[in-house]
């Protein structure tokens, strides 16, 4: 036998004898991927018909609560809720019920709906957000103390504009003027130049200035 045939066979062999002794496990790794590959697939299917259950849900709410069907809005918000928690359009139902609450003067269950959304959602930038709007609303029903709680668990560099001045509002409540006057201080560098709320955050400055000269 020529060496290049016997080097044929030897491979042929070993390889026989190696596909024998693994044969089983290569395939049942092959059944495993095959498994893996389909789950996944089966996952991700199921991930987007909640996604257009959840959105179809949302977009039938904002449609009700546009027709001044608030009762239909709000049973829509709840299903979303309860079925769809983990679903960005359920925080995008219940941030939209926390704004008609306030409109409607109901500062308790806004600030319910807004505890709600910031403990449902892991995206930084909308917790951010949240815990802003949660402080804004703490604010409005006396519990100055409350809102720097909730404004220190903002993380830092989100929304520093608003989270500044939210801060020495608090603090003016609090009577902790000279703490205001710095908090609004950062609020003020934290702002562009063109920023509409510098206007308002300078008049801030200029009351606890005037408030500072009386009081000295």
């Amino acid at each position: 036998m020529a060496f290049e045939e016997y080097d044929k066979y030897e491979q042929s062999e070993l390889v026989q004898k190696w596909l024998r002794e693994n044969g089983i496990s290569i395939v049942v790794g092959v059944l495993i991927g095959l498994v893996g590959i389909f789950g996944w697939q089966q996952w991700r299917n199921h991930q987007a018909r909640n996604e257009s259950a959840a959105s179809q849900l949302y977009q039938q709410a904002k449609v009700a609560q546009l027709s001044g069907k608030a009762d239909v809005a709000g049973q829509l918000t709840d299903q979303l809720m309860k079925d769809f928690a983990k679903s960005p359009y359920a925080l995008f139902a219940v941030s939209d019920r926390a704004r008609q609450q306030l409109q409607d003067k109901q500062l308790d269950k806004a600030q319910a709906s807004l505890e709600w959304a910031e403990s449902h959602t892991t995206e930084e930038p909308l917790k951010a957000l949240t815990l802003v709007r949660i402080a804004r609303v703490e604010l409005a029903r006396g519990q100055a103390s409350g809102t720097l709680t909730t404004l220190d668990r903002v993380p830092p560099g989100s929304f520093q504009g608003m989270v500044q001045e939210l801060r020495g509002d608090a603090l003016v409540k609090l009577g902790r003027m000279d703490e205001a006057r710095k908090a609004y201080q950062s609020a003020m560098s934290a702002l562009s130049e063109d920023a509409p709320q510098r206007g308002a955050l300078q008049m801030k400055l200029d009351d606890l200035a005037v408030a500072g000269k009386q009081g000295a």
